[in-house]
């Protein structure tokens, strides 16, 4: 049962935002603007699916050495200025009635994505989704969605004024997604069409194709 003691934990690309043909572009041109060469492109094969590894395993194929600590910092801003130049993004179908409904209903909810903050901040705000930065957890200190997914939990006791919650939810596109939720023990709730099978041949008991008509008591 979903209560005021329940915390969602949303992805943003391909979750809440409609934003990932536009986001893929956008980074391999940062990446090649920084001066990575023979990017590799393939990014669902990623072993962890976050701007940090794309920097951090791109830098090492191009240099063979571990890119600096600092460039993650002109990266964020590099991609928060390319995206700016792009049109809006959408939301995913129901994303912004569902959270302004959790708003009403005093849900708890935060974010953890593998993007980047600053570029992070532009889909949200161009597809109008709420946004709570405070609980916004990114991959820039965590190369890992399991490491995000963590500070987007510790994020929300500070911000929520709680010491836990009975219940968490992340929920995601990706069996990236899945795995993660899995390696935390918290509950998973997946959403749209392009990897719903694998998903479910990997345990998701909740999947849903979009928001429109999600109700939130038929969570398992």
């Amino acid at each position: 049962m979903i209560t005021k003691d329940t915390l969602f934990v949303f992805d943003i690309d391909g979750t809440l935002t409609d934003s990932i043909p536009t986001y893929l572009p956008v980074i391999t041109k940062v990446l090649a603007d920084i001066g990575l060469q023979d990017i590799d492109t393939d990014y669902d094969n990623y072993l962890h699916h976050t701007d940090l590894y794309a920097l951090e395993y791109n830098y090492e194929r191009t240099f063979n050495k571990k890119a600096p600590a600092n460039l993650r910092y002109e990266l964020d801003h590099l991609l928060g200025e390319e995206l700016s130049k792009c049109s809006p993004v959408t939301e995913i179908p129901g994303a912004r009635s569902l959270l302004l409904k959790l708003q009403e209903m005093q849900i708890p909810f935060a974010y953890g994505t593998g993007a980047f903050p600053k570029a992070t901040a532009i889909k949200m705000e161009g597809s109008q989704v709420p946004f709570i930065p405070e609980v916004l957890a990114t991959s820039l200190h965590n190369i890992s969605r399991v490491g995000f997914v963590k500070e987007a939990i510790e994020k929300s006791k500070e911000y929520y004024n709680r010491t836990s919650f009975d219940n968490i939810i992340a929920v995601g596109d990706g069996l990236w997604d899945l795995k993660a939720a899995q390696e935390l023990e918290i509950s998973f709730l997946g959403i749209g069409t392009k990897n719903r099978e694998a998903m479910l041949d990997n345990g998701c008991k909740n999947w849903i194709e979009d928001y429109r008509k999600f109700d939130l008591n038929s969570l398992k």
